[in-house]
């Protein structure tokens, strides 16, 4: 049995996610053919392998190649998925997890899910990046995934509504739906994402401890941002 392994020492973002199954062996050149599927222009992945903190990993970065003003509905979104040439399973997974996106700032801001109005969540690199997360756990084909306790940071974050408490209000509604603990160590700002929450809610179930299995590959996927941890997702895959 194939297992994925989410090891949120430092939380978790979508790019954080993109980077760590590339390290894991994801071919970019695959994720960069797939995503082209999307049928959504302007855009390109920037992959470096480097190293942080002493430590060896990816760093995968969503560029937009024009200016992005475009502030889409959830409905919207699901469109534009559903109606690309992407496989039937990561359109699923997709709109999955945007789903849980949409569900929470829904019931922040007192809106009906198909009507939410998206704001970074809705830019070409959000999309990007939970697209960009299906097709890599549909190319890993895991049969079980598990997730640590995840380190969401402390203090504020700046979003499009003001000054907001880490976690961000959706984030802690993500989070809140599942049975995944949260803490906060050794990291002042923002850890763990609106994306990335709903990537891990979707995809994974809490397992306090690594679980018992062979590794196969262990992969970093790098944060932007410096925390006094090393700001990355570990990720294993294995068999058992």
């Amino acid at each position: 049995m194939k297992i994925l392994y989410f090891d949120c020492f430092a939380g978790i973002s979508g790019d954080m996610t993109l980077g760590a199954f590339l390290d894991c062996g994801v071919s970019g050149a695959y994720l960069q053919t797939m995503l082209e599927k999307l049928g959504v222009p302007g855009f390109h992945l920037e992959i470096e392998k480097t190293k942080k903190n002493g430590i060896m990993g990816t760093r995968c970065k969503v560029v937009c190649d024009r200016e992005e003003h475009a502030h889409r509905h959830f409905a919207d979104i699901r469109k534009i998925i559903e109606d690309s040439a992407l496989e039937e399973e990561v359109k699923r997974t997709a709109v999955r997890i945007f789903g849980r996106v949409a569900e929470a700032e829904g019931k922040v801001h007192g809106v009906v899910p198909e009507h939410v109005h998206f704001h970074e969540v809705g830019a070409v690199d959000s999309i990007v990046d939970i697209v960009g997360a299906a097709i890599c756990y549909h190319s890993v084909a895991p049969d079980a995934v598990y997730a640590s306790a995840v380190n969401v940071g402390s203090g504020f974050v700046k979003c499009a509504h003001g000054l907001l408490p880490v976690p961000a209000p959706a984030t802690a509604e993500i989070l809140a739906g599942t049975k995944i603990p949260v803490y906060a160590k050794a990291a002042e700002g923002e850890c763990a994402t609106p994306t990335g929450a709903a990537i891990l809610a979707e995809l994974a179930s809490h397992r306090d401890r690594l679980p018992a299995m062979n590794i196969e590959t262990v992969g970093y996927g790098f944060g932007e941002k410096e925390f006094e941890v090393l700001n990355a997702l570990r990720m294993f895959v294995g068999e058992c």
